[in-house]
């Protein structure tokens, strides 16, 4: 592989940026471009250690520098790498890195450090994949999954199941290529039982996927009630900002509103909805229907009522259409006199929470609530489980693969079959690590990274 560099702080001034080069010949490179104040050259320092001098083009001064050394293999990508760091200024940056271009380098690919991290056996596919992760972690809770996928949560428990497997297949391998030899069958009983092992352990690879998508990708959550209840005030408290149109006539909003706001460690992508009623208006009921078709492709619902008045015939028949949904109902002008009868809603929802959109009062609550609701908390992602559908369909394959080989024995089927299909869900396990991978998954996983990291 040759020697690849970019920049690797983001694409923005700042404080500092680092250009970063890596290869076989990345001392080199950096000693054409890179000269210490101290007089000692680039090549005689040792990594882990760092100097402090100019970049130039040519000769040329391009801006004071702290280049830092790391020999393979101890380095992120296991390569011999340089790194300088230089004021933080967009044409500074590229100024040095094309300097390095001009003298041996090459611009690295979108993720290629890391993708080089991966093949030279610094990191497995899991973790490599969790970098990224790390990176766009937007919560505590995302930051916290990424952290457990980097530090190898997922290979290791992969790892378990793959060693398993593979001692399954190495009994079935000797047993089926000697038959001559005195050589005991493997006992079905112990095969069975170490396949259901394999089962078990991979089901809870997939347990909390969807929770953990969640927390990554957000909840698509459509706020309902009908008209004047607060639902565009409830959004635009959410929002910070005002996203919705808010009057005291009774249809102002149409058209579905949409943003996506940060709650606590919970990301939602909120939808604001027509306020839900029988009408006559040709376009708002056109606006009611499109707010019932957000409602059922929506994974939260936050129903909202207005505690200063009784519930009336168009909050009971939301209250009937939405008892099939995650809902969290949210009664509404908790500053005024409340003359909500709460003990309705109770008889519907598990989560009531009350709040006062106007007055920002109660949206802690809130976020506490859809929380219990989804299950999110810092325990809830402290084992091992799929990070992506990647990952995802790799274990679901394997597992029934896993499934088929148990159905084989409980239906008699020969040893040879049994083998072929163990087999099979090995193969789906080393697909997930990256130790058995095609170019093309490879190649899939790494583009989605930045260039320079």
């Amino acid at each position: 592989m040759g020697t690849i560099a970019a920049v690797s702080t983001p694409n923005a001034v700042g404080g500092i940026a680092v250009i970063r080069i890596s290869g076989d010949d990345a001392i080199a490179v950096a000693e054409k471009i890179f000269k210490p104040f101290g007089g000692k050259k680039v090549a005689e320092m040792e990594g882990y250690t760092c100097a402090y001098g100019i970049a130039h083009d040519n000769g040329q001064r391009i801006d004071d520098c702290v280049l830092t050394i790391f020999k393979a293999p101890h380095s992120y990508t296991g390569e011999d790498t340089a790194e300088l760091s230089c004021h933080g200024g967009l044409y500074v940056s590229r100024k040095i890195l094309r300097a390095a271009l001009k003298n041996g380098a090459v611009t690295a690919e979108a993720g290629e450090f890391t993708k080089r991290a991966f093949l030279n056996g610094k990191l497995d596919l899991t973790q490599a994949e969790a970098v990224m992760d790390v990176i766009s972690a937007k919560s505590e809770l995302e930051l916290k999954m990424a952290e457990n996928l980097r530090e190898g949560a997922v290979f290791k428990a992969v790892r378990k199941c793959s060693d398993r497997l593979m001692k399954l297949l190495a009994g079935l391998a000797v047993w089926a290529d000697y038959p001559d030899e005195d050589i005991p069958e493997v006992e079905p009983d112990v095969l069975m039982s170490e396949l259901e092992a394999v089962k078990a352990d991979l089901s809870g690879l997939t347990a909390d996927y969807d929770r953990g998508r969640i927390v990554r990708e957000g909840v698509s959550t459509a706020i309902v009630g009908r008209p004047n209840v607060g639902k565009s005030t409830l959004f635009n408290c959410l929002s910070g900002c005002e996203r919705s149109i808010v009057t005291n006539i009774a249809g102002t909003t149409r058209d579905v509103v949409e943003e996506s706001v940060s709650l606590g460690d919970i990301t939602l992508r909120l939808s604001d909805t027509a306020g839900i009623r029988e009408t006559e208006d040709i376009i708002e009921g056109i606006g009611v229907n499109i707010a019932w078709k957000t409602v059922e492709a929506s994974e939260l619902v936050l129903a909202v009522f207005d505690g200063s008045c009784p519930l009336s015939e168009d909050d009971f028949e939301l209250v009937n259409k939405i008892n099939n949904k995650k809902c969290v109902a949210v009664v509404n002008k908790s500053d005024e006199e409340m003359l909500l009868d709460s003990s309705k809603l109770k008889e519907n929802f598990q989560h009531i929470v009350y709040i006062s959109a106007k007055e920002n009062q109660g949206i802690s609550e809130l976020e506490k609530a859809i929380k219990e609701l989804f299950e999110l908390n810092s325990d809830s992602f402290s084992s091992a489980t799929a990070a992506n559908e990647r990952q995802k369909l790799c274990i679901e394959n394997s597992l029934t693969a896993v499934s088929a080989a148990i159905d084989a024995l409980n239906f008699g089927e020969m040893l040879d079959a049994v083998n072929v299909l163990v087999d099979e869900a090995e193969q789906y396990l080393l697909e997930l690590t990256g130790e058995k991978v095609t170019n093309a998954v490879v190649d899939e996983v790494f583009s989605r990274f930045c260039v320079g990291k």
